[in-house]
């Protein structure tokens, strides 16, 4: 790509072509005020801002006053930023907005991470002059999750952009006109959309906060925040978690352009509580036949897992890839378990054996958004998968923003791509058992049983290329459907497939992994996702084993069952999980929450939850992220892998060989080769940047003295963190840290999230500072496609 030269502020760039003035702008270091510009959201020029003056050429001796966020770059501009009537305009612009505001920084859960606050510093507004009465509004309840204070809006229009146009929502819209306008339901009630949590970071000002986070009053800079990856699904979503006073307070976006871009799910956004739960199991229980007044833990393990009791092992796909190897390591590979089913590990690894031998990679969010022809087969991806549902509902844009492109329209210009392209999509095809939501951008609905929507597969593998079996459909107008879809798909230059196994039929991720060889075999660079159920289904894939249906089967009797962060009475019909039980003198159970398998268990070891632990843990794409520990549980709450070094040493076999996460990961990748880039790419303990460890708290972070006075009035030393290079401190490395270990986005005048422009690389939305995943799973070119034979359940 050719890049163009314009100077800003006399000094000359080098810059992508295709951009914006503001976008450009912000990647390059400048601070442009701007409310109604979002990256993910394009720019439509209603908060009027980013003003800056642009020059046409050296011979231009006035210049003109833009508004940066619509002028696209192009060579030869001469931008100035901060010229005198480019500051008075914005600060001009700001009072108007700030005319109905409130001012109630002090009362406003947004207060200390507000946009609002860093522009109306950033333009230099800081006198009111409006003695008017102001425009007042009545606030909406719209649910638990989402709290409302319409008075505070600027109208930056943010809200219903995303809402509306980029998520699809029906239940939200703005009414009014001029400077009265409104930004809520068409009458209370909980809103509807599986994204509506996103308000929260989208809205530059308090209109929308997190209710949730209201429940637990403090301060944004009083947090302790560290990343982390969402456990709800397989996606892995990137989070930040924020807590205080040991309790778990919020659930923020972390940006990965790969996964989740800038946008959560309501599910893994709010769906946090259970963490705080008062069912928690906080202390060790023991329910064992021989305890007595004197019995502990420590007298009492020895004699239940000495070196001549037979040990049993069963893993979690909720568990981290370290806390299964632990448990793997402790019992032997030939007496671990997997903690699955037979039938799903028999679908997961289809999946798995699938997409190591596909001619192309999952795709990445990005590639997902840029497909420009879909089939969704058999899988409710919004059910599933949601981020990759809203992915998908941008890729239905393609065919606007192409069309758009074709009279000059850039992408960026959103409401004018939006109107050129008011009723065109691209081919998004859906076929499932029931509706969805996401229908609406579907060119064609087959709502059909699971093996009617995998004889569609493979009839369309068959018809985009010969050497696919060839597929005989039972109905004329199927036929007619998988011929349109082949064709579409054919025509496509970025095809995507997307499968699963909700509908618990292998025969679906067959189909597609047809469709997408024989793409491949005619020469189309296609895209397969199958999507698993469970935050590190794929990571036990990788690490195999047998499963609980030959757990059951392989033994009589044992000595000690060690069950770890897994109900087995979900996995097995009660019988089964009743006879399995029946075959152990002892069952001791690693969970953090209580249900059935911790029911009937001897000892239950309390092990902590995403935000008190550190693991790794492999998504749909193949990309295994790392989540680090929000904060320190009390003991005896420990790391699931914690508690069985611990158990190894009370087995009297060995010294636990680990005595850090660091000593875990590197003994995992020795026995399991294939989990190396872990270890290369993901940073250890012992990084250190000048010297110094990555803060979890902000430098404002407050009343660390105050919070512990009821137990002692001196500065009490904060925690230790040994298994990572993050802090559980105020001190530490001020600057911007590995991508994998970003705790917050700030920046100097940037307190809110829209600091994340300092924190990517403009150009390609890639961190600035490295990875924040290695990649397990790649393309296998030039190796001939492997069809399945055209056979459904």
């Amino acid at each position: 790509m050719e890049m163009i030269r314009l100077t800003i502020d006399g000094k000359e760039y080098e810059v992508q072509p295709g951009r914006n003035l503001l976008d450009t702008c912000l990647s390059l270091g400048f601070n442009i005020p701007h409310f109604c510009y979002h990256h993910a959201l394009g720019s439509v020029g209603s908060c009027r801002l980013c003003a800056v003056k642009m020059y046409i050429d050296a011979g231009d001796p006035k210049g003109m006053i833009v508004m940066s966020c619509m002028i696209p770059v192009k060579s030869g501009l001469i931008i100035v930023t901060d010229d005198s009537a480019v500051l008075e305009f914005r600060k001009s612009v700001l009072e108007n907005l700030m005319t109905n505001h409130p001012h109630d920084c002090p009362v406003c859960d947004e207060g200390g991470e507000c946009h609002l606050q860093d522009m109306t510093v950033m333009t230099g507004h800081n006198a009111r002059r409006f003695d008017f009465k102001k425009r007042t509004h009545l606030n909406q309840d719209l649910g638990p999750n989402i709290y409302h204070e319409m008075n505070r809006c600027i109208q930056c229009y943010r809200c219903v952009r995303f809402y509306k146009d980029y998520a699809g929502g029906k239940d939200f819209g703005v009414f009014g006109a001029h400077n009265n306008v409104y930004f809520g339901r068409y009458r209370e009630g909980t809103l509807e959309s599986e994204f509506s949590g996103n308000l929260v970071e989208v809205c530059p000002t308090g209109v929308f906060t997190d209710k949730t986070f209201k429940k637990h009053p403090t301060r944004k800079w009083d947090l302790n925040t560290a990343p982390s990856v969402c456990t709800h699904c397989g996606a892995g979503c990137n989070i930040i978690g924020g807590e205080r006073y040991g309790t778990l307070r919020r659930i923020m976006n972390r940006y990965n352009e790969n996964v989740n871009g800038y946008f959560l799910c309501d599910r893994g956004r709010f769906g946090y509580d259970f963490v705080n739960a008062p069912e928690r199991i906080r202390d060790v229980v023991i329910k064992h036949e021989n305890i007595s007044e004197n019995t502990n833990l420590v007298s009492l393990l020895p004699s239940i897992i000495g070196k001549d009791k037979k040990i049993i092992g069963i893993g979690s796909p909720c568990a981290s890839l370290e806390a299964n190897f632990a448990l793997m390591s402790f019992t032997g590979k030939e007496n671990f378990y997997n903690g699955v089913s037979k039938k799903d590990f028999s679908f997961i690894t289809t999946v798995l054996d699938i997409l190591k031998n596909s001619p192309s990679a999952p795709p990445s969010r990005g590639e997902m958004e840029r497909s420009d022809a879909v089939l969704i087969l058999g899988e409710d991806i919004l059910k599933t998968s949601p981020i990759t549902s809203l992915a998908i509902r941008q890729a239905a844009r393609n065919l606007s923003k192409k069309m758009a492109a074709a009279v000059g329209i850039p992408a960026w210009h959103d409401s004018a791509v939006r109107t050129k392209g008011i009723h065109l999509k691209s081919p998004v095809y859906i076929t499932g058992t029931q509706s969805s939501k996401l229908d609406d951008i579907a060119a064609e609905v087959l709502n059909a049983p699971a093996e009617i929507s995998a004889q569609l597969g493979f009839a369309i593998a068959s018809y985009i290329s010969k050497k696919a079996p060839e597929t005989v459909l039972p109905d004329a107008a199927l036929s007619v459907l998988a011929k349109k879809i082949a064709d579409d798909l054919m025509n496509a230059e970025y095809p995507l497939v997307i499968s699963g196994i909700d509908a618990g039929n292998s025969a679906l991720p067959k189909a597609a992994s047809n469709i997408v060889h024989a793409l491949a075999v005619e020469g189309k660079n296609a895209k397969l996702l199958l999507i698993l159920p469970e935050c590190n289904s794929m990571g036990i894939g990788m690490m195999g084993g047998k499963d609980l249906d030959d757990a059951i089967t392989e033994f009589d009797s044992a000595d000690t069952l060690v069950v770890l962060e897994n109900d087995l009475y979900k996995r097995l019909s009660k019988e089964q999980a009743d006879e399995l039980f029946g075959k152990f003198k002892n069952i001791i159970a690693l969970h953090h929450s209580h249900n059935s398998t911790t029911s009937a268990a001897d000892i239950v070891l309390p092990s902590g939850t995403f935000a008190e632990s550190e693991g790794t843990f492999v998504n749909n794409q193949g990309y295994a992220q790392r989540a680090y520990s929000v904060f320190q549980a009390k003991e005896p709450i420990m790391d699931s892998w914690r508690w069985i070094s611990d158990l190894i040493e009370l087995s009297g076999y060995e010294k636990s060989r680990w005595q850090n996460f660091d000593d875990l990961v590197n003994d995992m990748v020795r026995v399991f080769p294939e989990f190396l880039k872990i270890a290369e790419i993901l940073p250890n303990a012992d990084l250190r940047i000048s010297g110094q460890k990555i803060p979890r708290q902000t430098p404002r972070f407050s009343g660390r003295t105050a919070m512990n006075a009821k137990t002692n009035v001196s500065e009490q030393k904060p925690e230790q963190d040994t298994d990572s290079a993050l802090a559980f401190s105020m001190e530490g490395y001020s600057g911007i840290p590995p991508a994998a270990l970003i705790p917050n986005y700030r920046a100097s005048g940037w307190n809110s999230t829209q600091a994340i422009y300092k924190y990517i690389d403009g150009a390609d939305g890639s961190n600035i500072t490295g990875d924040t995943e290695a990649k397990l799973i790649e393309p296998l070119s030039g190796k001939p496609a492997k069809f399945f034979d055209a056979v459904t359940e």
